[in-house]
């Protein structure tokens, strides 16, 4: 059976639960029977080793568990005589004997059950005389390794995890995100990785995702590497808050062959479940404009107790959007550069917020500073909207790295990949369009090159477009207007240095004055005999980093305010990346001559329609 085969023949429980579950309940029952099934087919063959083990080492008063582990050949073990089949022949007491069954694995694996919230299910199975019916369909499917290896199991379990995200929508964008932006970012994380994606290099990596959801990013990470070579190992690590998502990825490692330990519960703001380790890779997806209040205290403990020792030493973003602090738990997970080696590269997704939200001296453009500063941004892709499930808003791919190559090192590209998109046939939530494979390789090919480029429209001398749009990079030959024509030039990716995003925010005072119009002058202390400043006419001026502050002041504002003068003290660098001024193209407005000429036309055409109809 190739994977969608047996995905359709697994979805086939879903006629059994129509009427007694909602369309978007069936994810409930069917993910986690197709994991115990799997699990089922897994320990058949070391079963009886296991049971004799168990049996010998319980007599013998020794902690069976390692002994068990060895037995079983795989991370986890059942310690029941019973199995799927075994229950079919008590159909009277098949609840109670389920319950023992699942009672019966090791505790990582019965965790995944927990997590589910299984044993409601099967109450609610066994209310509704289901119990028995979903049992048996599952038993009948074979999912042996013999018949179905990990990685076509893995490929099973990714398509129903798919299914059941968009049949539930509304909530899908939370714990699920689009492949194909999956797939956009593990091109950018691999691509100029050469040791990595050359075939038959038996190299060992580590992936990690803080906001893992259903662990999609790692499973996309792990297909694209065996694809491009199979000698390289990839292990997986991830965090996961929600407990349904949480158990989904578990089982989706756990099927893979995955260390499932790898896997931790609970919030990787307050409760860091790999701390003190370092990844190769990592991805996420962390929520947008979602607030930190409820860890705020221990977020803030640790940024005033630890700061830089800690994850959020650079600053603290406001309390309202708190995807700038998983931004920061990455950078404390990169892997430390030495002797040219090792070194980490991560991709995370974020919303329009962190670009530019917070003025000079914030804890948002305090974080773009550090991140600008130590040289670690790669890259910024600007997507198109309706790409999630549940936000319509625009979203960009950060991609960082403490291990630029040479020519990248400090400058940052910035790719608008927002026209980059194709309608969907059917919309999903708010998701109405999706990036094509096409479109994947372009950016993929814009970022690898490191090159500038625009999209370049060729205008007739009618001013008719000629022909579809022409992506043109930095080194291509450049297409030539045709005779009385002219070139629409739209850029698509630009290079700028680091320090191009950061300004000084200088305070420009001026004098505050008395009644007849005479500057007041300070009584005492450092401010006697100096102007005092009005805090009505206070204002302040962002002063790009490379330009001399004297020389913007005297040009900028002496000329409008000669009393002015520049508060030093309050003097703050701060920076900011204005991702779609650095895109956009001016337009020219007609002139009022065409705009006249088209008016008569349309005008004299009504005329005419009226005329037709009076007659």
């Amino acid at each position: 059976m190739n994977h969608q085969a047996l995905s359709s023949f697994i979805w086939s429980v879903a006629d059994l639960l129509r009427g007694d579950y909602k369309q978007s309940e069936y994810g409930r029952v069917i993910l986690p029977f197709t994991v115990l099934r799997r699990l089922d087919c897994v320990l058949e063959a070391t079963k009886p080793a296991v049971l004799k083990e168990f049996d010998a080492k319980t007599r013998a008063g020794v902690p069976p568990e390692a002994f068990l582990l060895r037995r079983s050949g795989q991370s986890f073990y059942n310690t029941s005589p019973l199995d799927l089949a075994r229950l079919l022949g008590d159909q009277d007491h098949i609840r109670q004997n389920l319950y023992a069954y699942v009672q019966a694995f090791s505790p990582e694996a019965r965790d995944i059950f927990e997590r589910f919230d299984f044993h409601t299910q099967v109450e609610r199975l066994a209310k509704a005389n289901l119990l028995y019916l979903v049992v048996e369909k599952f038993a009948g499917i074979d999912l042996h390794p013999e018949a179905v290896d990990n990685a076509a199991m893995g490929q099973v379990f990714e398509e129903l995890i798919r299914k059941f995200a968009e049949i539930s929508n509304e909530t899908a964008g939370e714990h699920f995100t689009p492949r194909e932006v999956i797939r956009l970012m593990v091109n950018l994380l691999f691509i100029e990785d050469n040791d990595v994606l050359t075939p038959g290099n038996a190299v060992v990596r580590t992936i990690y995702d803080p906001t893992a959801g259903t662990g999609g990013m790692l499973s996309i990470a792990g297909e694209f590497l065996a694809e491009h070579n199979p000698r390289a190992s990839l292990t997986m690590f991830g965090q996961e808050l929600n407990d349904e998502s949480y158990a989904i990825c578990k089982a989706d490692m756990l099927i893979k062959g995955q260390p499932v330990q790898n896997i931790v519960a609970g919030n990787t703001l307050s409760d860091d479940g790999h701390a003190g380790r370092r990844f190769d890779y990592m991805l996420s997806n962390p929520p947008f404009g979602v607030e930190w209040k409820k860890v705020e205290k221990a977020v803030r403990l640790e940024h005033e107790a630890k700061g830089f020792d800690g994850r959020f030493g650079p600053g603290l973003p406001r309390v309202s959007d708190g995807s700038m602090l998983f931004l920061m738990h990455l950078l404390a997970k990169m892997a430390p550069v030495a002797n040219g080696d090792g070194g980490s590269r991560f991709g995370i997704v974020l919303n329009g917020s962190p670009l530019f939200t917070g003025g000079a001296g914030s804890g948002e453009s305090e974080i773009r500073r550090y991140v600008l500063e130590n040289d670690l941004v790669e890259a910024i892709v600007g997507l198109p909207t309706d790409m999630f499930y549940n936000t319509g808003i625009a979203t960009y791919v950060w991609v960082l790295s403490n291990k630029k190559p040479a020519d990248r090192k400090g400058q940052v590209q910035l790719i608008d990949a927002s026209g980059f998109w194709q309608k969907m046939r059917k919309s999903l939530g708010s998701k109405r369009r999706e990036m094509s494979e096409a479109h994947i390789a372009t950016v993929t090919r814009l970022f690898g090159d490191f090159t500038e480029a625009e999209l370049v429209t060729m205008f007739d001398a009618a001013g008719h477009a000629l022909g579809e749009p022409q992506l043109v990079t930095n080194t291509d030959n450049p297409p030539v207007a045709p005779e009385g024509g002219r070139l629409k030039r739209v850029p698509i990716a630009r290079i700028f240095r680091n320090a191009d995003f950061g300004y000084t925010t200088i305070t420009v005072e001026r004098p505050l004055r008395d009644a007849a119009g005479q500057p007041v002058l300070g009584a005492k202390g450092k401010q006697k005999g100096k102007p005092q400043p009005d805090s009505a006419l206070r204002d302040t001026e962002n002063v790009p980093l490379g330009e001399d502050i004297r020389a913007y002041f005297a040009r900028e504002v002496l000329p409008h305010a000669p009393d002015a003068w520049i508060d030093e003290e309050k003097s703050k660098v701060g920076y900011e990346i204005p991702f779609n001024r650095h895109f956009y193209v001016f337009e020219p407005p007609r002139s009022l001559q065409v705009i006249d000429e088209e008016l008569k036309t349309v005008t004299a055409s009504i005329m005419r329609m009226l005329g037709g109809l009076a007659e």
